[in-house]
């Protein structure tokens, strides 16, 4: 008799019963995180808009995925903090580097790195996800600072827009951590 292979050897462990530490706030899971369901994604510029995946006022941090369905621009700007990037999909970069991200490029920005994020003309949209910490310190054309955009302006932004679109801010306040 052949024996019966077994590819997942956990099935029979059980789950840990008390998964959250006393203080602890639930996981979000989120499914399909980059949908095409527009009304998800908060616009941040005339020709990209942001997707909300997770917040913390306390850390000034977000998670989301920021998409532009053809050729875009998010202002120029500064991270006095690290920005992490993973692309899921078209094609983008920063006016001052090389280089340009497509499907499966990550990217890791340094803190104090001042750039134009563009997106390129591509047949799928620009989807990447990222990470940021801390505020985008907005620069003019000279790379003076004329302004800022911190997690609490993030979090107007986007509970109006959910609002606007019959989400509701509820949606948003579910992915405060």
């Amino acid at each position: 008799m052949a024996a019966v292979i077994k590819t997942e050897f956990w099935r029979d462990i059980k789950p840990i019963a008390d998964v959250f530490k006393p203080d602890a706030k639930p996981e979000a899971y989120i499914a399909n995180a980059p949908t095409d369901d527009e009304r998800y994604y908060v616009p941040f510029t005339e020709t990209v808009s942001s997707r909300p995946l997770w917040i913390s006022p306390s850390e000034n941090k977000w998670c989301d995925v920021l998409m532009a369905k053809g050729a875009g621009l998010v202002n120029r700007h500064y991270h006095p903090h690290e920005v992490f990037a993973y692309t899921i999909s078209g094609k983008w970069g920063y006016l001052e580097h090389d280089w340009v991200a497509t499907a499966g490029d990550f990217v890791y920005e340094t803190p104090g790195e001042g750039h134009t994020l563009v997106a390129y003309e591509h047949p799928d949209p620009m989807r990447v996800f990222f990470i940021v910490k801390g505020p985008l310190i907005w620069l003019d054309d000279n790379g003076a600072s004329n302004g800022h955009f911190d997690v609490h302006d993030y979090l107007a932004m986007c509970r109006a827009h959910y609002d606007k679109v019959g989400l509701g801010r509820a949606a948003i306040d579910a992915l405060i951590r």
